[in-house]
C-alpha cells in the first residue's frame, strides 16, 4: 500500500511535482561544486525564491505563500531527497529565522525583512551558540548595551549556519543581568556594519556545502527598532516558544534522509553481485533493509502526526523533543548500516551514502543535543 502523508493536499502535490523536477534539473547538478567551495551559490537562493519555496508558511502580505508548515515540511523533504546540500541552510532561513520575525517582529520589521527573505535577496541566520555556550542558552555572554540611541553589540558566536551568506542575523544577546530574563533577540543587518566581522567558514566532517561560521561583534551598532518584541528581556521565552518548530524541521529532514538511504541501498544491493547473486538475496542484507525501512515508516508516521499538531498549534516541547531525538538517532543508525551494505564503495565520497553518513552525525548535536532532548522528555514523566 502506498503511504500518503495526512497533511498532503492536491495543491501541494502539484507544487511538489514541479518542485522536484526543478531541483533535479537546476540545482542538483551544482552540488559537487558547492561542497568543494563550502558554500551554496547565491543564484540558488534566488531560484528557490522564484519557485515559492522560501518562507511558504509566511503570509502573502510579507512575500510568502500564506500556507501552513506543511509546505515547509514538503520543501525540506524534497530538498533533502534531491539536493541535500541546501537542507540545513534553507531550514534555518525559512523554518526558523523567518518565524522569529513573523511572530515577534513589528509590522515595519516584517515588511522590511520578510519579502527579501522570501525572494532569496536576503539570507537569514540566527546566532545562538558561543565558544563556551551550546545548549545552555542562559549562559550567553554576548552583550547588547544601549549607547545613545543605539544598541552596541560585543561578543563572539560560532557554528552559525548561513554565517558567510547571511544578510541579516538574529543575535541572541544579553541586554540585562544574568540568566534567562537578561536575554533579547536583536536583528543585525550585515551590510555596511563596521563592527561586524565574519570569521572562518569552518571545516566540518560533513555538511560541506553548508557555510558554518564564526561571527565577531566589536562595537557593532544596531538601531533600537531592530529589537524583536515589545521590550528587552523577552529573548529566552521567544527561543523556547519557537524551538518545537525548529526541532520538528530537523526530524522532517531526518526521516527524508532515512527513506533516501534505504532506497539508494536497496537499489545498490540489487545490482551488486557477490558469490554469484545480488547481495540483496542474502538474508542479512534483506533483513537489515527490512528493519530500516520499518523504522523509516515509523518515523514518517510520527513526524506526520507532529506536523498535524504543529499546524493546529498543539505541538508541545516534549513531543517535538521526542521527534528530534528519535528520528536523528535513527537517521545516524540507518546511514551507518546502509554504508556497511555498500561495502568498500560506501567509504568512497563519490557515493551519496558516504556523504549521508557524515552529514547525519550533526543531527544529534544541533538544535539541542539529544541528551538535552532526553532531559526534557524525562521531566514529563
Amino acid at each position: 500500500m502506498q503511504y500518503r502523508s495526512s497533511w498532503m493536499t492536491d495543491e501541494l502535490d502539484v507544487f511538489r511535482d514541479q518542485f522536484r523536477k526543478f531541483l533535479a534539473r537546476d540545482l542538483a547538478p551544482h552540488g559537487e561544486k558547492w561542497r568543494e567551495q563550502k558554500m551554496v551559490d547565491r543564484f540558488a537562493w534566488r531560484a528557490l525564491g522564484e519557485m515559492g519555496a522560501l518562507l511558504p508558511s509566511v503570509p502573502e502580505a510579507y512575500g510568502g505563500l500564506g500556507a501552513t508548515f506543511a509546505y515547509d515540511a514538503a520543501v525540506l523533504e524534497d530538498i533533502e531527497t534531491v539536493v541535500p546540500e541546501m537542507t540545513t541552510g534553507v531550514s534555518v532561513h525559512s523554518a526558523i529565522v523567518a518565524h522569529y520575525i513573523l511572530n515577534y517582529g513589528s509590522e515595519e520589521q516584517k515588511l522590511r525583512w520578510l519579502p527579501k527573505m522570501a525572494s532569496g535577496e536576503f539570507v537569514g541566520a540566527i546566532a545562538m551558540t558561543e565558544p563556551g555556550t551550546g545548549s545552555d542558552l542562559q549562559g550567553v555572554r554576548t552583550t547588547a548595551r544601549k549607547q545613545g540611541n543605539n544598541y552596541v553589540i560585543n561578543g563572539q558566536k560560532t557554528f552559525i549556519t548561513n554565517g558567510q551568506a547571511a544578510d541579516l542575523i538574529i543575535v541572541v544577546a544579553r541586554t540585562g543581568g544574568p540568566g534567562a530574563k537578561g536575554l533579547s533577540l536583536i536583528v543585525l543587518e550585515t551590510e555596511g556594519n563596521a563592527g561586524f566581522r565574519r570569521g572562518r567558514n569552518l571545516d566540518k566532517i560533513g555538511l560541506h556545502a553548508s557555510d558554518t561560521s564564526e561571527l565577531f561583534f566589536d562595537n557593532a551598532v544596531v538601531p533600537p527598532e531592530n529589537l524583536l518584541g515589545a521590550e528587552e528581556g523577552s529573548g529566552f521565552a521567544q527561543l523556547m516558544q519557537q524551538l518545537p518548530q525548529e526541532r520538528l524541521a530537523l526530524a522532517v529532514g531526518a526521516v527524508a534522509s532515512m527513506e533516501r538511504a534505504v532506497k539508494l541501498t536497496a537499489d545498490y544491493t540489487k545490482e551488486r553481485q557477490a558469490f554469484g547473486k545480488p547481495i540483496i538475496e542474502f538474508q542479512n542484507t534483506a533483513f537489515k533493509l527490512a528493519e530500516r525501512k520499518t523504522e523509516a515508516m515509523i518515523g514518517r508516521v510520527f513526524v506526520d502526526w507532529c506536523i498535524e499538531r504543529l499546524v493546529a498549534g498543539e505541538l508541545d516541547t516534549v513531543t517535538a523533543s521526542m521527534a528530534k531525538y528519535w528520528c536523528s538517532q535513527k537517521q545516524v543508525e540507518t546511514a551507518d548500516e546502509c554504508l556497511q551494505l555498500h561495502g568498500g564503495y560506501g567509504y568512497m565520497e563519490e557515493y551519496p551514502i558516504s556523504r549521508m553518513f557524515v552529514d547525519a552525525r550533526i543531527q544529534k548535536i544541533y538544535g539541542g543535543t539529544n541528551e538535552i532532548m532526553k532531559l526534557l522528555i524525562a521531566r514529563s514523566l
